[in-house]
C-alpha cells in the first residue's frame, strides 16, 4: 500500500527506515522505494537518494549490488559526532539507525577530538556506563577507528614552554591533549600568553598534536583577553565581512513612499518600547486599544527585518552564519551590521519604522477571539525602560504629571493587568514558571567589573515577556490553520520535547531530599513540575531546585516538524518577536510573507528541502552563543572575586562530590569549591544517595542546600575557578 509521506529530510529517513525494518531479509531497488513511499516530485525523488546514499555511508542501510537496499539489524559500526566528558571519556551520537549514544572509554579515542564526526566500530560485549550529565541507561561500547571530520579548525589557549619544546594547553577541557607547537610556527608568541593554534595534523596517539599560532590575543588571566578568547574558541566573528558591510551601507536611510503605501499606517497609535537601559536595537513595540465589553485590541510590533534582508543576499548569509546575536557582558557580537540592527531596523522613538504587527483582540479571560497580522509602519511615541515601567506599574504615576505622561501611565496600567491575566491563564493550561535570577555587572572605566547586580524577573519584564509568547503562539495557531485540510506548509516552529523519565526520576530524589515531592509514575505532566516550582517557592533553596528542574528539561529547539512546546505548554509555538537578534525569527517573517502573497508548490518544495538544515544550524548556533555567553559571565565574576581574596561571604551548597563541595555565594551566584583535602576537622566521606559530606568521627553532615559560611582562598581567572574555606559561624 502507497503512503504519502512529508518531504523533509527528517521525516524521510524514518519512513525509509520504517519500511526496510518491517522486512529486513528483503532488498528495495529505489524504484520500489519511491513508489512505496509514493514520493512524486522531483524535489522529493532528490530528497529520497540524499537519504538512501547517507544511511548506506553511514552503515544502518546496505547497499546490494543489482539487487538495492536492505536493513542492516546489527550494525558493527556507526558515523555521530563526539562529545568528550570531563572525566575525559566520550558518547558518540549517531546519526540514525537502533543505536543512538555510543559510549568511548578514553584509551579508545584514537586521534578524535570533542566536536569531531567520526567511525565507531561496537564491541560485542555492550558494558553499563554513567554518561556525564545524563542518565543512567545501556550503552553500547565503541573504539573511534576514524576521523571523518574535525569539529575545529582551530583551539584557543595559553602559550607554554617545557624542556625547550612549545604547547598550547587548551581553553576547553573537553580537548584532553596539549598542541604542538614547532618553533617556526610560534608566530612570537611568548609563555603566559593566550593565543588560537590551527591544528596541522594529528595521526597518531603516541604524540601531541601540532599546530601553528594564527593569533595572539594577549596576556591570559586579563579579564579582557579572556573575554575575547571565550569568543574566539566559540567561533564568533567580532567583525562583518566587506561585501556585508558594503550592503548595508548602501541601504537608502528614508523609506520609500510606494512601500508606505503597501502598509497599514499605525503611525498614529500609542506605540512604545520597553526594554534594558542599555538596550539599542529595539525589536518590538506594543500597543494597547480598549474596546466596549472588556476587550482590548493588544498589538505587538515586530521590526521587519525580512525588507531589508533579502533572501541569497550578502547580509542574509551572514545572519544565517552568525545565526543569533550573542551578548557577552563588555559587549555584543550583532547579528546584523550596526546600521541594521541599531538604526534601520530598531523602533526608535520618535523614528517611523517598517513592521510586521500582530493584533489581538482579547477578551477579559485572556483569550485571543481574533486576529490580524499586517505588514504595518509605525512611530514608537516613547522609549521606555523597565525600571521606568515598573515604577509605573507600582506607582500608578509617570515620571511628570502632562496630560501624554498620564496617557502612557494608564496604558501601562492596564497591560499590567492584561499580563497578570495571560500570565494566571498561562500557567492553568500547563506552562512551567521557572524563577531564576541572572549576574549583570556595573563597570569602571577600565571595564573592570566593580559590582555584581543580581536580576530578577520583575512586572514590567512580565508584561513584555506575556506578550511575546501570546504573539509568537498566535502566529504558529495562525500557521496551523493554513495547513489544516491541505499538505504539510513549511514552517519553523520552537519545540520542545517531553523530558526523559530517569532524568525526571532523579530529579524527584533530587528534591525529596528537601522534603518536596514531584510525583513522576506513569510519565510527568507540565503542570506536575509546576506543582514542584510553586511547592519550592519563597524557600531557601528555590534557585537551586528551579536550576536543577531546567537542566533535567530536554533543549527547547527549531525544527519545521510541530511536536509542540512541552515547558509551556503550548500545542503550536514559533519565534517571531526578535529578528534582528535571531535568524529563525527573520524566516517566519519571510514565510509569512510568502503565505500572504501565495506560495507556489515548487517555492512550498524549496523551503521543505532547506527547512531541516537552517532550522539545526539555527539550534546549533543558539546553543553555542549561550555557553559564550555563560563563560563570559563567569569570566568576570571570577575577575570580581580578585578583589575580595580573604573576605567572608554566606553561601549554599549547590553541589557534593567525594573531592569536595560546590558552595554559591548567595548574593554574588558565583560559584566556588571547597576541596575535601582542606576540611580539616574530620575525615569527610561522600554518601552519594544524601548528596551528603559526612564526618567520619563528628558525623557533621554537609547537604546539598545547607547554609555555610566561606572565605575565598584564591582566584585563577584564566581556569575560571575560585577556591574557598569554610568558615565557623
Amino acid at each position: 500500500m502507497k503512503q504519502k509521506v512529508g518531504t523533509t529530510i527528517e521525516h524521510l529517513t524514518s519512513q525509509v527506515l520504517k519500511l526496510l525494518q518491517r522486512r529486513p531479509t528483503d532488498s528495495f531497488r529505489y524504484a520500489e522505494i519511491t513508489s512505496l513511499l509514493g514520493l512524486q516530485s522531483e524535489s522529493e525523488k532528490r530528497a529520497l537518494r540524499k537519504v538512501l546514499h547517507h544511511l548506506a555511508e553511514t552503515e544502518i542501510i546496505q547497499r546490494v549490488k543489482g539487487k538495492g537496499y536492505r536493513y542492516i539489524s546489527k550494525p558493527s559500526r556507526i558515523i555521530g559526532r563526539l562529545s568528550v566528558t570531563k572525566q575525559g571519556t566520550g558518547i558518540v551520537e549517531a546519526e540514525g539507525g537502533e543505536v543512538a549514544r555510543v559510549f568511548i572509554p578514553h584509551r579508545f579515542l584514537g586521534t578524535a577530538l570533542d566536536g569531531d564526526r567520526v567511525r565507531v566500530a561496537l564491541f560485542a560485549e555492550p558494558s553499563s556506563r554513567r554518561a556525564e550529565g545524563s542518565s543512567r541507561e545501556e550503552m553500547p561500547e565503541g573504539e573511534i577507528v576514524e576521523v571523518l571530520e574535525r569539529g575545529r579548525s582551530q583551539i584557543v589557549g595559553t602559550m607554554e614552554k617545557s624542556h625547550g619544546f612549545f604547547f598550547v594547553v587548551p581553553d576547553n577541557t573537553r580537548l584532553t591533549r596539549n598542541v604542538y607547537i614547532p618553533r617556526a610556527h610560534t608566530k612570537g608568541a611568548r609563555p603566559g600568553e593566550k593565543v588560537v593554534a590551527e591544528l596541522m595534523e594529528w595521526n597518531s596517539t603516541e604524540l601531541n598534536p601540532e599546530g601553528r599560532i594564527v593569533e595572539v590575543l594577549g596576556k591570559a588571566g586579563d579579564p579582557h583577553v579572556e573575554i575575547l578568547s571565550v569568543a574566539r574558541e566559540h567561533n564568533l566573528p567580532l567583525a562583518f565581512p566587506r561585501d556585508v558591510c558594503a550592503e548595508a551601507k548602501a541601504i537608502p536611510e528614508s523609506i520609500p513612499e510606494e512601500e508606505i503605501r503597501l502598509r497599514r499606517d499605525l503611525r498614529n497609535l500609542l506605540a512604545f518600547t520597553i526594554d534594558p537601559e542599555d538596550a539599542k536595537d529595539f525589536d518590538d513595540a506594543v500597543s494597547l486599544e480598549v474596546l466596549d465589553g472588556g476587550r482590548m485590541v493588544l498589538g505587538v510590533h515586530i521590526a521587519d527585518v525580512s525588507y531589508y534582508v533579502r533572501e541569497g543576499s550578502a547580509l542574509d548569509r551572514e545572519a544565517f552564519r552568525r545565526g543569533t546575536s550573542v551578548y557577552l557582558p563588555t559587549t555584543v557580537i550583532p547579528m546584523l551590521p550596526e546600521k541594521l540592527s541599531n538604526n534601520l531596523c530598531s523602533l526608535r522613538q520618535g523614528e517611523d519604522r517598517l513592521t510586521y504587527s500582530v493584533l489581538m483582540e482579547v477578551n477579559k479571560e485572556g483569550r485571543v477571539i481574533s486576529y490580524e497580522i499586517v505588514r504595518t509602519i509605525i512611530r514608537s511615541r516613547r522609549r521606555f525602560t523597565y525600571e521606568e515601567v515598573q515604577k509605573i506599574i507600582e506607582t500608578g504615576k509617570g515620571r511628570v504629571q502632562s496630560s501624554v505622561e498620564r496617557d502612557f501611565a494608564e496604558t501601562i496600567q492596564r497591560m499590567h493587568e492584561l499580563s497578570q491575566v495571560l500570565l494566571k491563564k498561562r500557567l492553568r493550561e500547563g506552562s512551567i514558571d521557572f524563577e531564576s535570577a541572572e549576574a549583570a555587572f556595573r563597570f569602571d572605566d577600565r571595564g573592570y567589573p566593580v559590582e555584581i547586580i543580581k536580576k530578577r524577573r520583575t512586572e514590567a519584564t512580565s508584561l513584555i515577556e506575556e506578550f511575546m509568547l501570546l504573539a509568537n503562539k498566535t502566529v504558529a495557531e495562525h500557521i496551523n490553520r493554513i495547513r489544516r485540510g491541505g499538505e504539510a506548509k513549511p514552517f519553523v516552529y520552537r519545540v520542545h520535547d517531553v523530558p526523559d523519565h530517569e532524568k525526571l526520576r532523579e530529579l524527584a530524589n533530587y528534591v525529596k531530599q528537601f522534603g518536596f515531592r514531584l510525583h513522576v509514575d506513569g510519565g510527568t505532566s507540565s503542570r506536575s513540575l509546576q506543582r514542584l516550582i510553586e511547592q519550592v517557592r519563597g524557600s531557601e533553596v528555590e534557585e537551586l531546585i528551579n536550576e536543577v528542574a531546567i537542566r533535567s528539561m530536554a533543549k527547547a529547539v527549531y525544527s519545521p516538524n510541530n511536536i509542540g512546546h512541552y515547558g509551556l505548554g503550548f500545542s503550536h509555538y514559533t519565534q517571531f518577536t526578535s529578528p534582528i537578534r535571531r535568524y529563525p525569527d527573520l524566516l517566519v517573517h519571510r514565510l509569512l510573507t510568502e503565505y500572504q502573497q501565495g506560495m507556489s508548490a515548487a517555492r512550498v518544495r524549496q523551503w521543505m528541502d532547506r527547512l531541516d538544515e537552517l532550522c539545526k544550524h539555527a539550534s546549533a548556533m543558539e546553543q553555542n552563543a549561550l555557553e559564550a555567553e555563560r563563560q563570559a559571565v563567569r569570566v568576570m565574576q571570577v575577575e570580581f572575586m580578585k578583589r575580595h581574596i580573604g573576605d567572608v561571604f554566606a553561601g549554599m551548597i549547590s553541589g557534593v562530590t567525594s573531592y569536595g563541595i560546590f558552595v554559591e555565594i548567595t548574593d554574588l551566584l558565583i560559584e566556588g569549591m571547597v576541596h575535601v583535602r582542606d576540611m580539616e576537622d574530620d575525615y569527610y566521606v561522600y554518601d552519594e544517595k544524601q548528596y551528603a559530606l559526612v564526618g567520619r568521627r563528628t558525623k557533621r553532615e554537609y547537604r546539598l542546600g545547607s547554609r555555610v559560611m566561606v572565605r575565598v582562598v584564591s582566584v585563577d581567572v584564566e581556569r575560571r575557578q575560585v577556591t574557598l574555606a569554610l568558615v565557623e559561624e
